[in-house]
C-alpha cells in the first residue's frame, strides 16, 4: 500500500511503513473489518453504498478479471516466497484473525464443512462466520456466547436459543440488543501469512 501524503510505503500484512520517511517508527496502522461479497448482495443489504470509479486516470486496466486475473488463476507465486509450509496449498485462500500478536488461520475450504466455528484467538473469545461456496468470511468476538448456523443467511443462534443477526460491525442479539464487536481480519493467500507470521496458529475442523 502507498500514501501520496508522506511517499510511504506500508506493508499490507503487518501495516507497517516499511519504504520512506515513515519506516522504522513504530507506527501500525489498524486493521479494518472487510469483506469479498457479490455486488448484487451486498447493494441490495446496502443500497447506498457509493463506489469507485474503475477509470482512475491511471494507464491500469481495472475490468473484472483485471489485473491479476491470470496470477488469481495459477497456482504459482510471482516471486520467491520463504518461509513456505506444505500444510495447506500454497495458494489456499484462508481468513487470518489477529489479536494482540496472537494469529490464527481459517482455511476457506474448511470453513465450507464448517460455516460457525466457535474458537479463541490468543485471550479473545471468537466466532468466524463464513459462507459455502464463497469467500463471504467474517470473525467476531463472543465474549464467551456459543453459537450455531441459523435459519437464514444472516442469523446465527446462541446455544440457549437465542437469536442474533449478523451485521458488518457487529452481531446483534435481536431480543435483548446485545451486540458483539466485529474483529478485523485478513482474507489472504496461505504463503503471503505464512511467510510473515509462521508461527501462526492453523484452524483444523472437528472429524
Amino acid at each position: 500500500m502507498y500514501d501520496d501524503r508522506t511517499n510511504s510505503l506500508w506493508h499490507q500484512m503487518t501495516g507497517e511503513p516499511v519504504v520512506g520517511p515513515l519506516a522504522r517508527s513504530g507506527i501500525r496502522l489498524r486493521v479494518l473489518p472487510v469483506v469479498v461479497i457479490p455486488w448484487k448482495e451486498w447493494r441490495e443489504a446496502h443500497p447506498d453504498t457509493t463506489v469507485a470509479d474503475i477509470q482512475t486516470g491511471y494507464r491500469r486496466d481495472y475490468r473484472p478479471g483485471r489485473p491479476y486475473g491470470a496470477y488469481f488463476a495459477s497456482p504459482d507465486t510471482m516471486f520467491p516466497v520463504s518461509p513456505r509450509s506444505a500444510e495447506l496449498m500454497t495458494k489456499a485462500v484462508v481468513l487470518a484473525v489477529r489479536v494482540d500478536g496472537a494469529s490464527k488461520i481459517y482455511p476457506l475450504e474448511a470453513l465450507a464443512r464448517e460455516p460457525v466455528v466457535n474458537d479463541r484467538v490468543g485471550a479473545m473469545d471468537v466466532v468466524v462466520v463464513a459462507r459455502a461456496g464463497s469467500r463471504v468470511a467474517r470473525a467476531y468476538g463472543r465474549d464467551g456466547h456459543r453459537f450455531e448456523v441459523g435459519a437464514a443467511p444472516n442469523e446465527l443462534i446462541e446455544t440457549k436459543g437465542d437469536r442474533w443477526r449478523i451485521e458488518e460491525e457487529r452481531l446483534v442479539n435481536v431480543t435483548t440488543g446485545e451486540a458483539l464487536p466485529r474483529v478485523g481480519a485478513h482474507l489472504v493467500y496461505w504463503f503471503g501469512w505464512h511467510a510473515f507470521y509462521p508461527d501462526a496458529e492453523l484452524y483444523h475442523p472437528r472429524r
